[in-house]
């Protein structure tokens, strides 16, 4: 059995690289796109699809954000395996609403993650991005009339408006040309 010191030093790298998921998601729902970028292990090269790292993010994120509507992605099961103290890997699922202007989508994805710990902070290295399953609707949960709860249980939200960094990005779509 491993002494109280590395297991305590295992425990907290997998703590924090379970808050690296979580924080992709709150992340990718806001629109806070600094703080997307900041989850990124920088010095790797450019990869293919399905693969996402940094590079992904910077180019080809920011579009995709744009013109996509609210969204809500849930982590769920987030199984890590640590190679050393400063690299592991994990299977991450993944639930995902999403509004995309045409259609209210939902997907069940599996994103398998290289993690690499720099400085003493964890990041991703690559997300592999793997659908399971995507369905399209017409009913959007967004559109419906507001909820103005508590007075009322169902019907729409405050979110994903209320996040300072969604407002910018949604400010800046509307300023930017066709």
């Amino acid at each position: 059995m491993a002494d109280a010191d590395t297991l305590l030093l295992r425990v907290a790298a997998m703590l924090d690289i379970q808050q690296l998921a979580y924080r992709y998601a709150l992340a990718f729902d806001s629109r806070d796109l600094e703080m997307l970028h900041g989850l990124w292990y920088e010095d790797v090269p450019r990869l293919p699809y399905p693969d996402i790292n940094i590079h992904t993010v910077r180019e080809d994120f920011d579009q995709w954000l744009y013109g996509l509507g609210p969204s809500i992605l849930t982590v769920a099961n987030h199984v890590i395996d640590l190679s050393d103290e400063d690299h592991g890997t994990g299977s991450v699922y993944c639930l995902v609403q999403m509004d995309t202007g045409e259609h209210y989508v939902e997907q069940s994805i599996l994103y398998q993650d290289r993690y690499v710990r720099i400085d003493g902070r964890w990041l991703f290295e690559v997300r592999r991005h793997l659908l399971w399953f995507g369905t399209a609707g017409s009913e959007s949960p967004f559109r419906q009339e507001p909820a103005n709860w508590p007075a009322s249980t169902f019907g729409r939200g405050t979110l994903p408006e209320a996040f300072p960094s969604y407002q910018a990005l949604r400010a800046e779509t509307d300023r930017a040309p066709d």
